[in-house]
């Protein structure tokens, strides 16, 4: 039986978003199971002494990835549009997959932030831009957001991000099987490679 892959994942990482866009195609194809696991990047990058992402503090790294990301989601037909802010706030949106997490409308729902964010420039810290992919999803938004809200989910956010970090992940996305980690929207196919092995 082929492990599951968790994916960790930070809705504001720039790499995140080529690699949940292809996660449902390649799921099907290796019949495959993935477990969406949020955290909180910038926590992660704070314990390693940044105080925002590696993207911003190396001008030419920034500049490199932003290029880098639109040939990725030209290769792969993804669309992209540049965000004028950068990172955005995914702490909501967050909160919503943790608590919700086995819901069925999970996978679109996420899908749909990263769109809003990375092919449409939309504010994913905005709950009115929220309460739109869930009412899209034929869902009720307020109802959401109180369950989001409590300090039940706040603290498994919080607890998952420490998890991540004690894990070793240092970055998004990662793909997690077991012990082992892959980090990167180009070790995606490795991850599952190696979940065919174990």
């Amino acid at each position: 039986m082929k492990e599951k892959i968790e994916f960790w994942f930070d809705f504001g990482s720039t790499y995140s978003y080529p690699a949940v866009m292809r996660i449902p195609m390649l799921a099907r194809r290796h019949e495959i199971e993935f477990v969406y696991k949020p955290f909180l990047l910038g926590s992660i990058f704070k314990k390693q002494g940044w105080n925002t992402s590696p993207f911003l503090l190396n001008l030419s790294k920034g500049k490199y990835m932003w290029r880098d990301l639109e040939r990725i989601c030209a290769e792969e037909e993804i669309s992209f549009n540049k965000p004028s802010a950068f990172p955005r706030n995914g702490l909501l949106a967050s909160r919503i997959v943790c608590s919700f997490e086995n819901e069925n409308w999970i996978d679109p729902f996420i899908r749909s932030v990263f769109r809003e964010n990375f092919a449409n420039d939309q504010d994913i810290s905005s709950s009115l831009v929220i309460a739109q992919i869930l009412r899209e999803l034929n869902l009720q938004p307020d109802e959401i957001f109180l369950k989001a809200e409590l300090l039940e989910t706040k603290e498994k956010l919080k607890l998952q991000t420490e998890r991540a970090f004690d894990c070793g992940i240092f970055g998004a996305p990662t793909f997690r099987i077991g012990n082992e980690l892959f980090w990167g929207n180009d070790r995606l196919e490795s991850a599952i490679k190696w979940s065919n092995k174990v």
